[in-house]
């Protein structure tokens, strides 16, 4: 089981994210935007089963997904594309 990452978390900075989104191919626009935001992120826990919800004035998301199993991840409104991820 992962460590206990239960609650509300603000985000203090995000450095090199500008250039993330470049190298994953993201829109200048969108990264312009993107890189202004902070969003505020809730995380609801229970073993290994994950719902993150990132908060903020722009866009709000929901991601749900079990530790160690592959999911997809809709990318929709951001660069609309689908990913396969495993966390």
């Amino acid at each position: 089981m992962p460590a206990d990452f239960n609650g509300y978390w603000k985000m203090v900075s995000n450095d090199n994210f500008e250039e993330y989104l470049k190298a994953l191919d993201v829109n200048v626009a969108v990264r312009k935007i993107a890189n202004l935001l902070k969003p505020d992120k809730e995380i609801l826990q229970n073993g290994d089963h994950m719902i993150i919800k990132t908060l903020s004035t722009f866009r709000n998301y929901i991601m749900e997904f079990d530790v160690g199993k592959e999911f997809e991840e809709d990318l929709a409104g951001v660069d609309d594309r689908k990913c396969m991820v495993r966390i």
